[in-house]
């Protein structure tokens, strides 16, 4: 597992990588000129053994077994509800996709109406995709690329690995660990401490301002060991066909944090909290009034976990990004459209940075707990889309390998979960800790369905 080494040594964690490669089972392999499923069984392996270091801290005589099954694991990277209809809803807008432009191929990331306002904009055509084409297809490249992000789109021009890597944003990446950790100046304990063993998260309180799909995964991997998650969402922000899958076991709330009373709420929501996990642009909250700084005045105890798109130095550590567009940016849709002699770009099977990105995070939260504990300190972890996709990158080979067996009636949990789109089955969990099952408080709920409040949920 070429991922381990890099992993277990960003999160602390002083395990031999060999050792713990032979937790993972039923090692299948999604078809891919990239070791995704490794990735997979990487990062779920990460967060079991953060859990497991959490524990040993408060309970020395606890060692239970780990195991992650890598075929599950590459299932949840893709979806982990599945509506018993059969079908599958689409979260894409009509216009998102991957366009040749004059000089490449460009992709165009307009699910939330002002990204696709922007892209349209520049473009200046309706919202029809055979106009976006035809204009996208007179455009050069960087050029169109750099006018959307500058009229507050997302976009992403097709570059080579090669290309990132003398990029100053690809150099800048590269520079950056896979997870970087700081540590207060100031004499701050946790609040948090294991109670059950056996649920050991339970009473962590997780403020999540995160959105598709990292953060989300991060706090929904937290919550499925007791942790209590409260989301805040803006009133304008929707994600079709994803809330259902992501906020199980979590309370969605909404504030309006550019409202002065609404900031005072959040702020008293921070007040109380025990982490902070954060996926907004680089200085989103700064512009805000709500720095980190800022927030540990009113908690230094505050442990602040976030990630963003393209990594948080060099000249796009504020640009708004996803991970198709990561994908684009960094050479991984270039290397398999070459590779399988393909006509148009060819990304990975699934969301590959997105979902490791989130487990990374999660892991990272609660080490942070431990490390918190342990040094009296308040801690903060900053990790990237770009970075794991660099680490992803490296595992780059002209042959696609593998195949994961589809889902079958035994790999999903018994119980029917209602949703908004239909009845639906959850898939058992790939992480599997002796005596500590993974399992969520409450159904999958819409977005600000809740009050922003803090209430216990298990």
């Amino acid at each position: 597992m070429s991922f381990l080494p890099e992993m277990l040594k960003s999160l602390h964690l002083d395990i031999d990588p060999e050792t713990a490669a032979k937790q993972i089972v039923n090692q299948q392999h999604y078809p891919s000129f990239f070791d995704v499923s490794g990735l997979a069984a990487s990062s779920f392996l990460a967060l079991g053994e953060a859990l497991r270091s959490l524990l040993s801290c408060q309970y020395p005589a606890m060692t239970p077994t780990l195991e992650i099954d890598q075929r599950l694991a590459s299932l949840w990277f893709d979806r982990s509800l599945h509506l018993i209809d059969g079908s599958r809803p689409t979260g894409w807008d009509q216009i998102a996709g991957d366009y040749r432009c004059a000089n490449g191929w460009i992709r165009l990331h307009t699910n939330a109406p002002h990204h696709k306002a922007a892209a349209l904009k520049v473009l200046q055509v309706p919202e029809n995709r055979d106009m976006v084409a035809n204009a996208v297809s007179t455009c050069e490249g960087q050029a169109l690329e750099t006018a959307i992000v500058t009229a507050g789109g997302c976009a992403a021009q097709m570059r080579s690995l090669e290309d990132w890597a003398v990029h100053p944003q690809g150099h800048a990446v590269r520079q950056e660990p896979l997870l970087d950790w700081s540590i207060g100046p100031e004499k701050a304990r946790g609040r948090f401490s294991i109670g059950d063993p056996q649920r050991p998260l339970n009473g962590l309180k997780v403020l999540d301002i995160t959105r598709v799909i990292a953060g989300p995964v991060a706090t929904r991997a937290l919550a499925g060991f007791g942790a209590n998650v409260l989301r805040i969402d803006p009133e304008h922000w929707h994600e079709p066909a994803l809330f259902e899958e992501l906020t199980i076991g979590k309370r969605c709330a909404h504030l309006n944090l550019q409202d002065k009373s609404d900031k005072q709420i959040f702020l008293a929501l921070v007040a109380e909290a025990d982490v902070l996990i954060h996926g907004l642009r680089g200085d989103a909250l700064s512009k805000l009034d709500l720095s980190i700084d800022r927030l540990r005045t009113v908690n230094p105890a505050l442990i602040d976990v976030a990630h963003n798109a393209y990594g948080w130095t060099g000249p796009w550590a504020n640009r708004r990004g996803f991970d198709s567009l990561v994908q684009m940016s960094a050479g991984i849709a270039a290397f398999g459209m070459k590779a399988a002699d393909a006509q148009k770009p060819l990304p990975l099977p699934v969301q590959a940075l997105d979902h490791a990105t989130g487990y990374l995070v999660a892991a990272a939260a609660i080490m942070a707990i431990k490390s918190a504990t342990e040094q009296n300190r308040a801690v903060s972890v900053r990790t990237s889309l770009a970075r794991v996709g660099w680490l992803l990158s490296q595992t780059a080979k002209l042959e696609m390998r593998g195949q994961v067996a589809p889902a079958t009636p035994s790999d999903f949990c018994a119980e029917i979960e209602q949703t908004n789109i239909g009845d639906a089955l959850r898939l058992e969990p790939a992480i599997r800790i002796e005596a500590i099952p993974q399992y969520w408080s409450m159904p999958a709920r819409p977005l600000r369905s809740a009050s922003p409040v803090w209430r216990d949920i298990n």
